[in-house]
């Protein structure tokens, strides 16, 4: 276990070239080798190798009993993984479709890939995609800083305190806020930022629609 503790980067880093490799190799055993049956396989590694990261992320906490940097970065992987990641999946599977068929002069684009494709282009789709992923990350973004002040603060009247007195946010030591240690304090921070412009960004599709392209 404390090989695992001490090699939790390098654990982390390894998994994530290996899934992504598996990603590769899913799209060329499929639609270059035509091997549909064995690219499962990969797909199965894939899910294998997303839920051995969220192993790690629980075994560097209950042998730490702190939160850190890596575990909250290895989270916020897994939760892409199984919400966003299953669409944007969905989304390199066909780009690799296209390409391949265009590699092997051959169309493996079906006619559902090309609605949905065209659908991806509408502005309204767009729209709507947008205003669920902000919500979905307002949802993560408002579950962290709940949990951050859960470890950080005495009692719900201590939480209370600092929303009432926002005088701590500009501060650069965590000792003066509701968070628990200085990573989650740094994170929290550059989350906040990232936050706010992807809010902005997600709902200008709202606001702001696109011409429909062609």
């Amino acid at each position: 276990m404390d090989w695992i503790v001490q090699s939790g980067t390098f654990l982390f880093v390894t998994l994530e070239i290996i899934s992504l490799i598996c990603l590769i190799l899913f799209g060329i055993t499929r639609y270059w080798f035509d091997h549909y049956r064995l690219s499962i396989w990969f797909i199965l590694l894939f899910i294998v190798i997303t839920a051995l990261e969220a192993i790690l992320a629980w075994i560097l906490y209950s042998q730490t009993g702190e939160i850190s940097t890596l575990q909250i970065i290895i989270t916020i992987f897994v939760l892409y993984a199984v919400t966003f990641g299953i669409q944007d999946f969905l989304k390199l599977d066909r780009w690799m479709k296209q390409k391949i068929g265009q590699w092997r002069n051959i169309e493996l684009l079906t006619e559902e890939d090309y609605r949905k494709m065209k659908k991806q282009k509408d502005p309204y789709y767009q729209a709507r995609h947008y205003r669920y992923y902000s919500i979905v990350h307002a949802t993560l973004f408002l579950a962290f800083q709940i949990t951050a002040f859960y470890f950080g603060t005495n009692s719900f009247d201590h939480a209370l305190m600092y929303l009432s007195d926002w005088s701590w946010f500009n501060e650069d030591s965590y000792e003066s806020t509701p968070y628990p240690n200085n990573s989650i304090h740094q994170i929290s921070m550059v989350w906040g930022i990232v936050f706010i412009i992807d809010t902005i960004y997600s709902w200008s599709y709202t606001f702001f629609p696109k011409k429909e392209s062609t």
